[in-house]
């Protein structure tokens, strides 16, 4: 597993035993994950797209540039299992850069001071490392909040109506991106992961 603060945070992959540079840029995984969540389009269309998006010259070993490719957008990690709730059958799609975008972009420039439309390069994992610790007094946190929590008999009436308000105007019509990351990796890999021709 990697580690944000004691690796050089990566530009390029190893496949069978060739370094291939991968795009990192914060924008590209975002594109990534709009293309996951894009019901229009196919699971192959998506490997193919993906596989455009992340590698300036793809990898003729197609299978492991898929795992590579979805390994760095998981940020090096084997799963996605943090507050995004894009991780795990049952949880909640709590975010989306499409739709949240302006929150999104609000919130990076009052906590962090970074405007997202002048920054020139911002690496995916240290994108996502900040967009994992916004703080609770950000509006894009508080919707997140609203999303993802369980509402129970226990609330007040009024706190009750209040969340379901919130949840009704605040409501995301997307799948979830980490499954169907996983489900386009386990396409990938089905009769031997033979992928030749794909591209």
């Amino acid at each position: 597993m990697a580690n944000i603060i004691l690796d050089v945070l990566p530009e390029t992959v190893e496949i069978d035993g060739a370094e291939y540079r991968i795009n990192s840029d914060f924008r590209i995984s975002i594109l990534f994950e709009l293309l996951m969540q894009d019901d229009e389009v196919g699971k192959r269309q998506k490997l193919i797209q993906g596989l455009k998006l992340y590698y300036p010259e793809i990898p003729q070993n197609m299978t492991e540039a898929v795992e590579k490719m979805i390994w760095f957008y998981r940020c090096g990690r084997e799963t996605e299992s943090d507050r995004s709730g894009s991780g795990g059958s049952g949880s909640k799609q709590v975010y989306s850069f499409e739709y949240d975008d302006d929150y999104i972009y609000a919130a990076f420039l009052e906590q962090y001071g970074i405007d997202l439309q002048d920054v020139e390069d911002l690496h995916w994992w240290k994108f996502r490392a900040l967009f994992k610790a916004l703080g609770e007094d950000t509006e894009f946190v508080k919707i997140m909040g609203y999303r993802s929590i369980n509402i129970t008999s226990t609330m007040s009436k009024e706190q009750r109506e209040f969340y379901k308000k919130m949840q009704t105007v605040h409501a995301l019509p997307i799948p979830d991106a980490e499954r169907e990351a996983n489900e386009l990796l386990t396409e990938a890999l089905l009769h031997g992961g033979d992928l030749t021709g794909l591209v």
